[in-house]
């Protein structure tokens, strides 16, 4: 395999030990240790029963919203504790991948929510002229 092919392919050149530590050729150099696993999955599960808590109550008081806060919350949580994605120097490629792919997938649903709603408003029965009504 080239220098380049193993670039991509996430493995180090022949000799060369990645990241420069111990268990750094393993792939070991990016993990968290168990306590941040730990503090991660509980914070995964409170962010996960509190809005189901609210559905199962019938709480209608802005539940939509607090759901909507509580899941960027937990995807927040997931990057940081699970993906171990952060401001480092290394991951700053990964950063911004992700903010790349986040600021497509508001494009792709703000998109399509405004030509759903112009659709509706737009070719409502009834309201077009020439219609059977």
């Amino acid at each position: 395999m080239s220098v380049a092919n193993e670039a991509i392919a996430g493995h180090a050149p022949h000799g060369a030990v990645r990241g420069g530590g111990h268990g750094a050729a393993h792939g070991h150099g990016t993990h968290g240790s168990r306590k941040s696993y730990i503090i991660g999955f509980l914070l995964a599960i409170a962010l996960t029963i509190v809005p189901f808590g609210l559905v199962m109550t019938h709480s209608s008081v802005g539940t939509p919203l607090i759901i909507a806060v509580f899941a960027l919350a937990q995807i927040c949580v997931h990057i940081v504790y699970f993906l171990h994605v952060n401001r480092s120097e290394e991951q700053r490629w990964n950063l911004m991948a992700l903010v790349f792919t986040a600021i497509v997938v508001c494009i792709i649903l703000g998109g399509s929510l405004w030509i759903m709603h112009n659709l509706y408003i737009n070719m409502m029965p009834g309201m077009m002229q020439g219609s059977m009504g």
